[in-house]
């Protein structure tokens, strides 16, 4: 008699999701179909349904954002793959939820899934951590930017004069605009005397015009840079506080040239500590073993 390895493909969708089971032993697959939500009671019988059936692997496709409830609900349960999608396409026209799912096991089963590493919970943290950093980060240059180019429209050219426009002295006299100064001289007092230029330069550059429009949503950015600006010290103490225990990581790659704090935080976040790092080795070592004769396979991961 054969034995059972049932093995579970999930085509996951934002409100649904299309999952079949199949014993990967059968010569001929036979599929068992069922359609869940996606709501955490519907989660829970995902589970409850899994484990009735034994089910010893499961791959879905890495769709959207989508995929991370689902994921975290059988986490534990099984061994979970996490395929991207276009390693499962199917023929144009062809496409069905439950025809994608058993595509997704017919290409587990086969090796053909292209598979995606996906790090364990508190690893999943440090990504949500400095990558919502690196995020604000972002925001920051797009509101430079925007105030730079509202500078330019009241032809006030202090970028040109300054090697950072949200430094001290950028700061200092953007707040001084903001707050209605208009006198070019007392602005031109507020910079610091280490700048290259010249107080006549900073006077003639900071004559421009400002209408009480242009100071309202010039205060807009300014508060909005307040907020990015402690947001961001406000990651920086968790993402020290979480990597606490890998300073040591964090030193050794500090000492490549070119390489900051928050490089080796990033680092260490997108492919976790020396510890674990050698998994993706392992995924990219990725085989299959032959079941039984005919067209079958059982995907594993080689040892690293």
């Amino acid at each position: 008699m054969e034995s059972v390895y049932n093995v579970a493909g999930i085509d996951v969708h934002k409100k649904m999701l299309a999952v079949v089971i199949a014993n990967a032993h059968d010569r001929e697959l036979q599929f068992e179909c069922r359609k869940f939500g996606t709501t955490i009671s519907e989660l829970r019988r995902l589970v409850t349904w899994l484990e009735m059936q034994s089910v010893q692997e499961a791959a879905m496709e890495s769709t959207a954002q989508y995929w991370k409830p689902v994921w975290i609900a059988l986490e534990g349960h099984c061994q979970l793959y996490l395929a991207q999608a276009k390693s499962n396409r199917g023929p144009r026209g062809r496409k069905t939820d439950f025809r994608d799912a058993m595509r997704i096991v017919n290409r587990m089963l086969s090796g053909e899934l292209i598979l995606s590493y996906v790090p364990d919970m508190e690893q999943r943290c440090w990504r949500t951590l400095t990558r919502s950093r690196h995020q604000l980060r972002q925001d920051r240059v797009r509101l430079q930017n925007q105030l730079e180019c509202l500078l330019e429209e009241v032809q006030i050219k202090l970028s040109s004069l300054l090697s950072d426009l949200l430094g001290q002295s950028g700061l200092r006299i953007l707040r001084a605009l903001a707050n209605g100064e208009t006198d070019p001289a007392v602005l031109a007092s507020l910079a610091s005397g280490r700048l290259r230029a010249t107080r006549e330069e900073l006077q003639d550059s900071l004559s421009g015009r400002l209408l009480p429009m242009h100071r309202q949503v010039l205060s807009l950015y300014l508060e909005r840079l307040d907020l990015i600006e402690a947001q961001m010290g406000s990651l920086e103490k968790s993402i020290a506080q979480s990597l606490q225990a890998h300073q040591d990581s964090v030193a050794r790659l500090v000492e490549i040239p070119g390489v900051g704090v928050d490089s080796a935080q990033q680092v260490i976040a997108e492919i976790g500590p020396a510890a674990t790092a050698g998994v993706f080795g392992t995924l990219c070592k990725r085989r299959s073993c032959l079941l039984s004769s005919g067209r079958n396979f059982l995907p594993f991961l080689c040892p690293g």
